[in-house]
């Protein structure tokens, strides 16, 4: 199984969107600084997930998630509930 995340800062108004096989050591790995960009912004919730069977269509839908059309759709769908 791979996820496609998007995490929101807490303290700044940043998001981030990325993919794994592992959501929990990955979102612990964000908040520890782990990772160059977000270690900037902590500290960080997830505030949606979708789950895949493979990682081609994973990859798929965060390469859509991080155009312009995804994210029109996530401030659409997700930031403006």
């Amino acid at each position: 199984m791979y996820f496609v995340y998007v995490l929101k800062s807490k303290n700044f108004r940043k998001t981030y969107v990325g993919i794994t096989d592992n959501i929990e050591r990955r979102i612990n790995q964000h908040n520890n600084g782990d990772s160059f960009y977000t270690k900037r912004f902590l500290p960080w919730v997830i505030v949606h997930k979708e789950e895949f069977n493979d990682r081609i269509d994973a990859r798929k839908r965060e390469k859509y998630l991080k155009s312009s059309a995804g994210r029109k759709y996530l401030r659409k769908t997700i930031f403006e509930n």
